[in-house]
C-alpha cells in the first residue's frame, strides 16, 4: 500500500529536498521506518531510544493525531497521507 508521508521543512535536507515522499507501508510504525530505510537519518530525529515517538514530534494521519489513534500501530488505507509536525514552543 502506498502512503505519502509530508516532510516538515527541518527535515528535508535528510530527503534531498523533497517535501513529501510515498512509501509502501499498512501502519504509522511501518511507514515512518520505510522513510528512514529511504532515507537514513530520519529515524534518529522521529524517535526516542525506546522506539517511541519523540516527545516534539507530532504525526497525523488524514488530520488526526496518531497517538490519539493506536499510535505507531495505527493502520494506513492505501492513499492516505501522513504528516510528520514538529511541534513548536514559544510565547
Amino acid at each position: 500500500m502506498s502512503v505519502t508521508i509530508r516532510i516538515p521543512t527541518q527535515l528535508r535536507a535528510l530527503t534531498g529536498g523533497a517535501g513529501q515522499v510515498d512509501v509502501d507501508a499498512a501502519s504509522v510504525g511501518e511507514a515512518l521506518k520505510a522513510l528512514d530505510a529511504a532515507h537514513p537519518g530520519l529515524a534518529d530525529r522521529l524517535f526516542d531510544d525506546a522506539g517511541e515517538l519523540r516527545r516534539f514530534v507530532n504525526v497525523f494521519l488524514a488530520d488526526e493525531d496518531v497517538r490519539f489513534l493506536e499510535g505507531l500501530a495505527t493502520p494506513i488505507a492505501p492513499g492516505q497521507t501522513l504528516s510528520i509536525v514538529p511541534a513548536v514552543a514559544g510565547g
